[in-house]
């Protein structure tokens, strides 16, 4: 039985339509059936050490990284049921080459990017791990799927946000009117409104960063690490690294800080991927009063060029990644 004054998801968005213009008819379908995903997905996490899925799946990826037999789970738990809710016409995983299209709506006004399990290479250490999603609006929905409607800078997202599955199972998400939090209560196998209007704390608390790699780092980087530690004066920072994306911007989110993936020697083009991993990322950050940046550019601001593109992050608290450009 639902607890009385718990809000649902749905009932969430059934309420909010008026302020979130995008989010009526076909989008809240999507929204329904990615959380149904989510939850078989989140499932599967949960008994995944009884169910026999832990471990390699004995393949790589395009990236050529070592896939886990929970990858390619919820990649295709999320393919079918994004595709079953017949709005979208697109697909983009992070675990597939090419464009997935979506044979039974090819005018489906919607494509959807996701990294359908973000941090796999800690799963069979059981820290967290996570789904990130982006919701892109087709341009012409009279015309195929075509290169200008994948391709499009992250400004044009209509929604996108992330499900971590942690201590506790949460959805994150914006549709462009500030973040909101959602716990999955596992007695009703709802999403409830726990985390209303997030934001990121002001306060500059935790940098997070694979120090390992330092000695490959530009310079501003390492200058910004060196502040961070205390070295040249000022206060030190708690270092805080899971290795894992959402698990890193998630605890940065709630509590304050940076998080860290620069260039280095081997990952020239940094290693996180732009349409799977960061434009959704610094979507939320963004809606959340913080910044996401390359160093060069705002991540929102690049037009992708390729399906699986990667750039260097800096993404968090706005005050401190503004500190890093400068540094």
């Amino acid at each position: 039985m639902q607890q009385k004054g718990l809000i649902t998801f749905d009932q969430f968005i059934a309420s909010e339509q008026n302020k979130f213009p995008n989010v009526q008819g076909n989008l809240s379908r999507l929204f329904r059936h990615i959380q149904l995903a989510s939850k078989l997905v989140n499932s599967d996490v949960r008994k995944a050490g009884l169910a026999g899925i832990l471990g390699s799946a004995q393949n790589t990826n395009v990236q050529g990284e070592d896939q886990q037999k929970l990858d390619v789970l919820a990649n295709n738990t999320f393919i079918k049921m994004i595709e079953s809710s017949k709005t979208c016409a697109a697909i983009l995983s992070e675990e597939v080459d090419e464009v997935y299209y979506c044979e039974n709506n090819p005018k489906g006004k919607y494509i959807v990017a996701m990294d359908p399990l973000d941090g796999s290479s800690n799963i069979d250490v059981n820290a967290s791990i996570g789904t990130i999603f982006s919701i892109y609006k087709r341009i012409d929905l009279d015309q195929p799927v075509s290169d200008a409607d994948i391709y499009q800078k992250g400004r044009e997202i209509v929604a996108g946000g992330y499900i971590i599955y942690g201590s506790s199972t949460m959805l994150v998400f914006s549709t462009g009117n500030g973040v909101n939090g959602f716990t999955l209560d596992s007695g009703i196998q709802e999403y409830c409104l726990s985390h209303p209007n997030m934001q990121m704390p002001a306060k500059e608390g935790i940098y997070s960063v694979n120090e390992g790699n330092m000695g490959t780092f530009p310079e501003s980087v390492k200058r910004y690490i060196a502040k961070c530690k205390g070295e040249t004066g000022e206060k030190p920072k708690s270092a805080r690294y899971i290795g894992s994306l959402i698990a890193d911007f998630h605890r940065n989110l709630i509590k304050g800080g940076i998080f860290m993936y620069p260039s280095t020697q081997s990952a020239p083009n940094g290693k996180l991927r732009l349409l799977y991993e960061c434009v959704p990322m610094a979507f939320v950050a963004e809606q959340a009063g913080g910044k996401a940046h390359t160093g060069d550019i705002d991540v929102l601001d690049i037009v992708p060029n390729e399906l699986h593109q990667r750039v260097p992050l800096y993404i968090g608290n706005k005050s401190m990644v503004e500190d890093l450009l400068q540094s």
